[in-house]
């Protein structure tokens, strides 16, 4: 339905986004004709790939080898962020000719307040049909435009190419899968856990998160998921009452001689992006939005605005100052070098709301420290076999050991069964720290010592007093359960019949220790420990 004009707020945003947009500019790169499959690999797994490969079965996620099989003739290029940037500075100068004050969330993807763009064009679908048809003609790209109120919502319009009413952002959300909080451009960790725990708790769509209470969301899940709960229910991550940056945050460097060359424009980026860092930290800031400022010899002006969804990490800075004067002195046809950059921290936030990682290089850009990861994996398997990294896959299951899958570094990552099936019985939270593989002997026994027994009824027969595990003794302070376990009592080979309990214990020097033990054949065993 058509926007009027007089209903556009501050918050409606414009998307332009170009569909896989990595695969688009190494195939452009390589001078590659579009009618061959291709996908982009990083880390071994695909990030994106080209429609006609999607045609052939290659999927985003697969790793390398099981794509290959899956399309013998697959173009594959490594995964390559300046190159993306590059290529891209052609697409965003061509929105900007339209819509002026656009913001580069990431290679592939522009936005900007819809208020303008609207108001020239008259409205939200003459400005969508004007800015494709430009881009294609200026950038010779396809690009798809979306419309609704913020970032998050407008993003997801423009992968389906509508436009949204303002006013309507949560009902054209209400029905989207969980899986759209987990953007893959994003590679968040955090996003994809929380979006794996949602869908094990039957929130399967956005709306049904956002009818969660935001207390309750805050209270079991905590701060990250508060910001994905405000995006399920059509809000922006952070509100937008920002305090005003002031001037003296910015950082300038004259550079003598002027830069003409990627490298210099790389070793450049990296002592500003420093200096803007330290600059805020001092401060108790962190950056979201930057602008990047370039003056050349003969005057011309340059400037782009990136925003970031979360804060940037010195690293993050350098990246995208790089990028951007990757694409200035690659595409832009300077007439000279570039002898002045600025950078301006737009938009900040508290520097609390920057929180490193416990490995180094968490929180930041990871694409480099995963790829030396899997490096090391692959050199570790050519030493002692194929079978010597395992990385652990959770499926489908009720008790612990048989939920989780080992698959060798490299494999593809398919549980045994499939967890989103319901599974009757399955044990209740919290998992266990620490899953064995093969269940370790313990003794449950009472204040007599003797055995403690369970009837047919899944029923304790007499009060556990104490368990001996690993050769050490400790009181039992605290049980739940039991559970029944009686799986695939129509195979005499597979049966399984017992009980799982869960037990508190506690030792002499006052260390305590939960376990989760299983009783089968008449005989107790550890299947987990909690931490």
């Amino acid at each position: 339905m058509p926007v009027p004009v007089e209903e556009v707020n501050p918050l409606y945003t414009l998307a332009v986004w170009c569909p896989d947009w990595p695969v688009v500019a190494a195939s452009a790169e390589a001078a590659l004709p579009p009618h061959v499959p291709a996908a982009v690999v990083g880390s071994g797994e695909v990030v994106a790939c080209s429609a006609v490969a999607r045609a052939e079965g290659v999927r985003r996620g697969m790793r390398r080898r099981a794509a290959q099989g899956q399309c013998p003739e697959l173009a594959v290029f490594e995964y390559d962020e300046v190159r993306d940037a590059r290529l891209f500075e052609p697409v965003a100068a061509a929105v900007e000719e339209l819509a002026p004050g656009i913001e580069v969330v990431r290679p592939g993807l522009v936005v900007v307040a819809a208020q303008g763009p609207v108001g020239y064009f008259k409205s939200a679908e003459s400005a969508a049909e004007r800015l494709v048809d430009h881009i294609a003609v200026h950038a010779g790209v396809e690009a798809q435009v979306g419309f609704a109120d913020g970032l998050f919502a407008s993003t997801l319009a423009a992968h389906r190419g509508l436009i949204v009413p303002p006013g309507r952002t949560r009902e054209f959300l209400a029905p989207l899968g969980i899986h759209e909080l987990d953007q893959p451009a994003e590679r968040r960790e955090d996003r994809a856990a929380l979006v794996d725990l949602l869908r094990r708790l039957g929130l399967r769509t956005l709306g049904a998160f956002a009818a969660v209470p935001e207390r309750d969301v805050a209270t079991r899940f905590g701060r990250a998921a508060v910001l994905a709960h405000r995006l399920a229910a059509g809000l922006e991550e952070r509100p937008r009452s920002r305090r005003r940056p002031p001037p003296e945050l910015s950082v300038t460097r004259e550079l003598d001689p002027p830069i003409d060359r990627v490298d210099a424009a790389a070793f450049a980026a990296k002592g500003l992006a420093e200096r803007l860092h330290v600059g805020l930290a001092d401060r108790g800031l962190a950056c979201t939005r930057l602008g990047i400022r370039a003056t050349t010899e003969n005057g011309e002006e340059l400037h782009r605005l990136w925003r970031c969804a979360e804060p940037l990490t010195p690293q993050g800075i350098a990246d995208r100052v790089r990028w951007q004067l990757d694409g200035w002195l690659t595409r832009a046809r300077l007439t000279s070098g570039i002898h002045l950059l600025r950078l301006d921290p737009e938009e900040v936030v508290d520097a609390t709301a920057l929180q490193l990682g416990l490995w180094p290089g968490a929180g930041q850009d990871q694409g480099e420290a995963a790829e030396r990861a899997a490096r090391a994996m692959v050199h570790v398997q050519g030493l002692l076999g194929p079978d010597a990294v395992l990385t652990p896959v959770l499926g489908g299951g009720r008790g612990p050991v048989e939920r989780v899958r080992l698959v060798p570094w490299g494999d593809e990552r398919t549980p045994a069964a499939d967890p989103d099936q319901p599974w009757p019985g399955q044990l209740p939270g919290p998992s266990p720290a620490t899953v064995f593989t093969e269940p370790e002997p313990v003794a449950l026994l009472d204040s007599s010592g003797a055995d403690v027994v369970v009837t047919g009824y899944a029923e304790l027969v007499v009060r556990p007093h104490r368990i001996v595990h690993g050769g050490r003794a400790r009181q039992v302070v605290a049980w739940s359960g039991p559970w029944p376990v009686d799986e695939r009592w129509w195979d005499a080979e597979t049966a399984m019949r017992g009980a799982r309990l869960q037990v508190l214990g506690t030792a002499a020097d006052g260390e305590e220790l939960a376990f989760l033990l299983i009783r089968t054949g008449g005989k107790w065993a550890v299947e987990g420990v909690y931490d």
